[in-house]
């Protein structure tokens, strides 16, 4: 079955003759895309780099910790950075002496000098490494950092500032162990192709070629067009980041039927399904897809047919036809967690003193409600998970398992060659550095435990699955693109075993599933730096290094945030203009209520209301199988295999916390860009596109922090009906009978009664 990825996928080997793969890669696309040459005296560790790049893993670190607590979370991503870095680079180039230094016979001996020459690309991946770091290799900011947010903020309780530090940053480095121990089975091979690598490769050859433009032509250089659309973002941003923050969602359909709460559910962007909705902010677009500039359509196309089944057809159906799991007493889109009255269920009232479950106020307030938006949401969850592997059994599993054979038995291929003329990283780094993390990991989790909760056999059983799982799922990523999300089986099988623990969940969870999700994102560099003939020991130095100041900075701007903004995440009591909602922590302190506090034996299983969820395993597991049944049976449909059923049932995994708004600005933008742009305008968009979608996040996260050391520190504020928020008031209202919110004093909806 897997010969249909290989085949009619073009994902196999092309072959060329046996003379040119021999100087070459097997692998078509990393032919096409990878330079077969290296220059191994271009200097790499150079005054250059590491100013360049500690000084953007720092401000990457400090802008994603910063906006993850805003309703609208832009993540400043990597791309940034690599367009931003090449002027400054070769301006230090330009500027800085060259004078140089003699090295003492100690530290190696030769020279040294502040500017060893031109700004080189291999100094360029380097500082993307940084900037990787600096972003958590994806994730925006480290992931643990939740654990702080949700102690303090949901909880109401503490944490001390050296027990999240060492979480943070041995979440991290164990992921670095796992990476290491697999290096040698999924980097160096060349059959571990690492497609998403590709997209990085292309950008640094793109933005070190040399331009050459026609006499007379009016042709922007890149450079010049990034500062142009900088200037841009940065001073339009001054509208909806402050003076106008209605135009983050622009719902005209509540203003249209104001006291109507169908068509308020209907119509808002932030609280109902996006009818119309629409945004002219550039973080509402990017802040939960990343940039719709950098998804391929054949991605986007997906999503779009997956989020208007969601959106448009079964929620409406689940709410409106059959009033699935009491949907009319909870509002239509929502996160939070209820009573079955449909008020707003207090936590703070089933958490004893020694922060577990209350189970006799448990069993006086009732079993947690979730609206059925977010329950659906879970079973989609479910079923992704269920779909991704089956998936990828089914297209891909002969094609993984013999490229991992030929991995085993294949001759290296050039790039491989060109690398060892380069020192490689000792196994004792990589042993050293796993054994450290797992020793301060185990001293964290006994002599600290009263503050994680997770007890010292939780940890080893974490450590285990994440181990058992880097392999193939580093197999999986490197060949097909997919990596499959096991985060709901780490909290699943948690909760099971230990429930009424909200903070051991979570833990569990970041050791078992992140420190796997950091071992792939870690790999995926390395392989990157493979391509790009990058010495294997500054990768991993600069790793290193970039992993330890992202997650200080990371927990010290939570620790700022967290004690300087009254009722920072507490959506119900902060004003309707407030940024400080922190949607992504919403969601993460439920997932701890769901799994680890209340457990999912009260809520997916007999004692709760939702057991019918897991029916959605099955239907996963069973989709990409009725895909490959059609295929079979119809071959000539060739549209049958662009049916991603991973993407397309995943399509809406960003929500909770991701609204409509966001996702109708996101398709919209990016079938521009990527289809009509791309189809019309090809060398526009190959010139000009990633450029823009880095300029475009670089201003508007400028001027979002400037705005708030200038105006919102200094309490300056502008009072009109376009900083009054969203002007949905009634979107979040239920519609069932008899539901009256007004009886209960904690209440701040203001409701009709039906």
């Amino acid at each position: 079955m897997g010969e249909i990825a290989a085949d009619e996928r073009g994902l196999a080997a092309g072959g060329k003759g046996e003379e040119e793969e021999e100087e070459s890669s097997p692998i078509e696309q990393v032919r096409l895309t990878v330079p077969t040459g290296d220059d191994p005296t271009l200097p790499v560790w150079t005054f250059r780099m590491w100013t360049i790049g500690l000084l953007s893993c720092a401000l990457m670190s400090f802008l994603n910790q910063f906006f993850s607590y805003r309703t609208e979370p832009l993540i400043v991503t990597q791309i940034t950075v690599q367009v931003a870095s090449l002027p400054i680079g070769h301006f230090m180039a330009r500027v800085l002496p060259r004078r140089r230094f003699p090295v003492p016979a100690l530290l190696g001996g030769g020279e040294w000098s502040l500017n060893p020459g031109p700004f080189n690309m291999k100094e360029h991946v380097l500082i993307s490494i940084f900037a990787n770091a600096g972003y958590a290799f994806g994730n925006g900011s480290a992931y643990a950092v939740g654990i702080v947010d949700i102690i303090r903020a949901y909880y109401y309780r503490s944490i001390s500032f050296l027990a999240a530090w060492l979480l943070i940053i041995t979440t991290q480095v164990l992921g670095y162990g796992w990476a290491g121990l697999m290096r040698k089975y999924v980097v160096e091979p060349a059959h571990m192709w690492w497609p998403t690598t590709l997209v990085q490769v292309s950008l640094f050859r793109a933005l070190h070629e040399k331009e050459e433009f026609p006499k007379g032509s009016r042709q922007m250089s890149r450079s010049k067009f990034f500062l142009v659309a900088l200037i841009c973002s940065f001073a339009w941003y001054v509208v909806p980041g402050y003076l106008f923050p209605v135009l983050t969602s622009v719902s005209w359909v509540c203003w249209v039927f104001s006291k109507s709460v169908t068509a308020q559910q209907l119509g808002s962007g932030m609280h109902g399904l996006g009818l119309g909705a629409f945004t002219l902010d550039w973080t509402a677009v990017s802040s939960f897809l990343f940039s719709p500039l950098i998804s391929p359509f054949f991605a986007t196309a997906n999503i779009a047919i997956g989020y208007a089944v969601f959106i448009y057809v079964i929620i409406p159906t689940a709410y409106w036809g059959t009033d699935l799991y009491h949907a009319k007493t909870f509002p239509i889109f929502s996160s939070h967690l209820f009573m079955s009255n449909g008020s707003f269920y207090d936590i703070t009232k089933i958490v004893d003193s020694r922060f577990q479950l209350d189970k006799d106020a448990y069993g006086k307030l009732g079993v947690v409600n979730l609206s059925t938006f977010f329950a659906l949401s879970y079973g989609l969850s479910f079923a992704t998970i269920a779909a991704t592997i089956t998936h990828v059994a089914i297209f891909y599993g002969k094609e993984i398992y013999q490229r991992f054979q030929a991995s085993k038995q294949e001759e290296p291929d050039i790039h491989t060659r060109l690398m060892r003329k380069y020192d490689d990283i000792p196994a004792w780094w990589f042993y050293s550095l796993t054994v450290l993390a797992l020793t301060v990991s185990l001293i964290l989790c006994t002599v600290l435990n009263d503050q994680v909760q997770l007890p010292w056999w939780g940890l080893i059983f974490a450590c285990g699955m994440a181990f058992i799982f880097t392999l193939p799922i580093s197999i999986i990523t490197a060949t097909t693109a997919q990596t499959p999300g096991l985060n709901v089986i780490t909290e699943y099988a948690m909760g099971l075993i230990m429930p009424g623990y909200p903070i051991a969940n979570v833990c569990f969870k970041v050791y078992g599933y992140m420190s796997m999700n950091q071992a792939v994102a870690f790999l995926s560099d390395f392989k990157l730096g493979h391509y790009m003939k990058i010495p294997p020991r500054s990768m991993f130095i600069v790793q290193f290094a970039g992993t330890i100041v992202a997650g200080t900075v990371n927990l010290g701007v939570a620790w700022w945030l967290l004690g300087s903004i009254p009722n920072i995440c507490q959506d119900k009591v902060l004003a309707a203009d407030s940024p400080w909602t922190c949607p992504g922590d919403r969601v993460f302190f439920d997932a701890s209520v769901i799994w680890g506090l209340v457990g999912p034996r009260r809520i997916f299983g007999a004692a709760g209301n939702y057991g019918a969820v897991n029916w959605f395993f099955l239907i996963g597991a069973a989709g990409p199988v009725i895909v490959y049944i059609f295929h079979r049976i119809f071959p000539s449909q060739k549209w049958i295999l662009m049916i991603n059923l991973p993407v397309l049932i995943g399509a809406t995994a960003n929500m909770p916390p991701a609204t409509s708004v966001n996702y109708n600005a996101w398709l919209i933008i990016g079938t521009f860009f990527n289809f009509f742009v791309f189809r019309y305008r090809k060398k526009w968009w190959q010139r000009y596109n990633y450029i823009l979608s880095a300029a475009l996040d670089a201003g508007v996260a400028f001027m979002a922090v400037l705005l708030y050391f200038t105006l919102t520190m200094e309490n300056r504020s502008v009072t009109w009906w376009g900083t009054a928020g969203e002007h949905c008031p009634l979107a979040t209202c239920p519609t069932a009978k008899g539901v009256d919110l007004s009886l209960d004093p904690t209440e701040s909806r203001v409701c009709p009664v039906f």
